[in-house]
């Protein structure tokens, strides 16, 4: 039984054989932090001076990737073991450590002469390597301030992660919304985790009572939620004003590696299809047998869903039988994913909840699972396996600096994966009520996930405009933004609540500005991807492969391009919208 248990866990001995190995290649970085130090204020004096710094830069990140993996991962295996919060800690002080030490080498490359550093990148054939982290400093350079500006707004950064903090810890720990008399009868109170169980319930008098005592205490306390969310856009926009960009979106579309014209083409694309979401949303109406439609309402379920639970080998089969078509490699690693204890599969006590991937460069991907066998635990493994994939492939193509990838292509290979597994079910499923839950659950998917998303973008984006016109802004102003474009991309099937004009202040993403765009523009790409794939366009799995290989390499739009995905190309939305028709038609034939 022991054997098959560790079949089924990481084996962390990927990382280190042992404590005292992992102490020792602690020790072994701060070494390396102390020699990084020496070229602290002498950095850019010559082409030298860069190489070395950079190469024991590049040798301690890669040392303390591994470190950092085997100390999150030990902790999070069990999260009450105080030995392994001691090693967790002892890692974080190790990083924060790393990068104060660190912290030097971009602003002295920054204030260095951009001619010195083109001399140095093109005579000195040792930085080729590092040539694309210095070009990205130098490139960021006009929006740079003065050594004693950008250090008086370093002072300030703690200050503007306060709107954030406080309502965090307004909503998180000091919010207590109650009780409901939940479906038998029983007098229960509602918690923010207990909410996402409470609105979906099949009896309406419960869903109505947890929406109701969900949002009336965001409407308590409306206009200090007000302050605090103003407070975070006005930094936003004070800061990329001093920065020298048009406006807060400019500011943030172009550290994602993206553009405001990607951002705009979006909210172009998604009310070009907001027909489809009407639709949709009067399927729904239809199904849950309503004569009004609330916001309390959307979140049912019309179908059943099975009970029945698909073990886990089964599931492995399924995932690598459907991602088969991603070429002979890709299939293979999976296999050795499965086989080399890539996953730690299943709930365990204090184990971390949810499920992640986690590459680590040198090494190989950890895959987080807490697998009971639902079928959207099936989805799960095929989603962290593209992040794993990706990370794989990156990891094996690129030095430790050209590895990574921004958000806007890091959900692309996972959800990817999701719509190859979702179709590869659906054309072997033979039970119709199976295949029609199936359905429901991916147009779910792409309401939340490309409507919703989108529909916070736009909140966002005219409540960041009205700031930057100088517009004083109430509690009441953002209740009518967000009921207008809410009731937009619901249409007439959704009944107006009161309540529901509230929901803005519920968003924790709002106080990372811009944020959420990326989902839309995530999903959109990877159906792009997933219906050539599916259609097995001649060569293009494998100018999918190359794509994941380039790592950060080139800018993130850039890297769709190599696949055929343009986001300032209104089409990608066109195609998105076409598969959402689609399979609101499957569902309806189905019915």
């Amino acid at each position: 039984m022991e054997n098959l248990e560790e079949q089924y866990s990481w084996d962390l001995r990927d990382l280190f054989q042992n404590k005292e190995e992992f102490y020792k290649e602690m020790t072994s970085v701060k070494d390396l932090l102390e020699k990084i130090g020496i070229y602290k204020g002498i950095l850019c004096e010559s082409s030298e001076n860069l190489y070395q710094c950079y190469r024991l830069y590049e040798i301690a990140l890669i040392k303390l990737e591994k470190i950092y993996a085997y100390g999150m991962l030990n902790y999070h295996l069990n999260m009450a073991d105080q030995e392994g919060i001691k090693l967790f800690k002892e890692v974080e002080n190790l990083d924060a450590e790393f990068s104060t030490t660190t912290a030097y080498i971009t602003p002295e490359i920054t204030f260095t002469k951009e001619d010195i550093l083109n001399k140095y990148l093109k005579e000195d054939t040792r930085l080729e390597p590092y040539k694309r982290d210095i070009e990205n400093i130098i490139e960021k350079k006009k929006h740079t301030l003065s050594k004693e500006e950008e250090n008086l707004l370093a002072n300030y950064s703690e200050i503007f992660y306060a709107p954030k903090n406080i309502y965090d810890m307004l909503t998180n720990a000091e919010f207590k919304f109650g009780t409901l008399i939940n479906e038998d009868g029983q007098e229960v109170e509602l918690t923010d985790a207990t909410y996402s169980i409470y609105v979906k319930s099949k009896n309406q008098s419960v869903r109505k009572q947890a929406y109701d005592l969900m949002m009336n205490k965001y409407k308590e306390f409306i206009n200090t939620i007000t302050e605090m969310y103003l407070a975070n856009v006005k930094q936003t926009a004070i800061t990329a004003k001093l920065r020298n960009y048009q406006s807060s979106l400019e500011a943030v579309t172009i550290d994602d590696d993206a553009s405001v014209k990607v951002f705009d083409t979006l909210i172009k694309g998604v009310h070009k299809g907001l027909e489809a979401n009407h639709e949709y949303m009067e399927l729904k109406k239809e199904l849950l047998h309503l004569e009004e439609m609330h916001m309390y309402d959307v979140y049912l379920n019309p179908f059943t869903k099975s009970e029945e639970k698909i073990p886990y080998e089964e599931a492995k089969k399924v995932v690598k039988s459907a991602l088969s078509i991603l070429g002979k490699e890709y299939e293979e690693m999976l296999e050795h994913a499965f086989q080399n204890r890539w996953i730690d599969v299943y709930e365990k006590p204090n184990k971390r909840k949810g499920g992640y991937n986690l590459g680590v460069y040198d090494v190989h991907p950890f895959i987080l699972l807490n697998y009971i066998g639902d079928q959207s635990d099936v989805r799960t493994i095929a989603h962290e396996l593209g992040h794993s994939m990706h990370a794989y492939y990156s990891n094996k193509n690129q030095n430790i600096f050209n590895a990574d990838y921004t958000i806007m292509v890091a959900e692309v290979a996972s959800t990817v994966n999701e719509i190859i597994l979702i179709e590869y079910q659906l054309q072997h499923e033979t039970d119709k009520k199976k295949k029609t839950e199936m359905i429901y659950e991916l147009l779910e998917l792409i309401r939340s996930t490309f409507y919703t998303q989108s529909m916070f973008a736009e909140f966002e984006k005219e409540v960041h405009e009205e700031i930057e016109k100088g517009n004083m802004l109430s509690s009441e102003d953002l209740n009518k933004i967000y009921d207008t474009v809410n009731q937009n991309y619901m249409g007439k099937s959704l009944t107006t609540v009161d309540n529901s004009k509230y929901g803005w202040a519920r968003i924790p993403h709002f106080y990372r500005d811009f944020y959420v765009y990326k989902y839309a523009t995530g999903i959109s790409a990877a159906i792009c991807i997933a219906r050539k794939i599916l259609n097995k366009e001649e060569g293009f799995v494998e100018k999918y492969i190359h794509m994941l290989s380039q790592g950060c390499t080139k800018k993130s739009t850039d890297l769709l391009k190599m696949v055929d995905v343009d986001l300032e190309d209104i089409h990608i939305y066109e195609v998105m919208i076409g598969y959402y028709k689609e399979k609101i038609e499957q569902l309806k034939s189905l019915l």
